[in-house]
């Protein structure tokens, strides 16, 4: 069932399921904050930004700063046509054993072209959440820093026999922009 802006508050505010959480929706510039079936979440001010200039290769196995550009303190970044970027959310997120999110764009990015792949937060992960923006246009892209970037829509369900937390999850427990890796 998917879960209603009731629901997220209690699991905000009782089980520290967002931090920091805001309880309305904030639509300073673009929005951010609770909704009625989710939670626009804000994205940080670095950035890593997706370059060839070094001629390596996006190895899932392997991964390496080599691909990016790192860009801090910004109020906002372009990135280029045809490229994507990472950005870690403001928000540190702790997913209850029952309740799995499920990240996907924002609209406003959405019309001029940028895509959030979908992401799943996983029933028991707990981290602060690395975002890819996708820039599917032949024209760069402006993103905000501190600013709605995503929204997440959460699902409850029966508890699991393992959670992402029993299994110890590579990606358990990640702060700032933590690249692909492979356990």
């Amino acid at each position: 069932m998917i879960l209603n802006d009731k629901q997220i508050i209690k699991l905000a505010e009782e089980h520290k399921m967002i931090s920091p959480f805001v309880n309305k929706s904030v639509a300073n510039g673009i929005s951010h904050g609770v909704n009625p079936f989710g939670y626009d979440l804000r994205c940080g001010s670095e950035f890593k930004i997706f370059t060839n200039i070094k001629g390596a290769t996006a190895d899932p196995k392997n991964f390496s700063e080599d691909n990016f550009i790192t860009v801090k303190d910004e109020d906002s970044i372009l990135i280029p046509p045809n490229s994507f970027a990472l950005a870690a959310s403001l928000e540190y997120f702790k997913m209850p054993r029952n309740v799995t999110g499920l990240v996907t764009a924002k609209s406003t990015y959405a019309r001029c072209g940028l895509g959030v792949p979908p992401t799943v937060l996983e029933a028991g992960w707990e981290g602060v959440l690395v975002l890819e923006f996708s820039n599917h246009t032949s024209n760069s892209i402006r993103l905000y820093a501190n600013s709605g970037a995503a929204q997440i829509l959460f699902f409850q369900g029966e508890q699991p026999e393992v959670s992402y937390a029993d299994r110890d999850g590579k990606y358990q427990g990640q702060t700032g922009i933590t690249l692909a890796k492979s356990k």
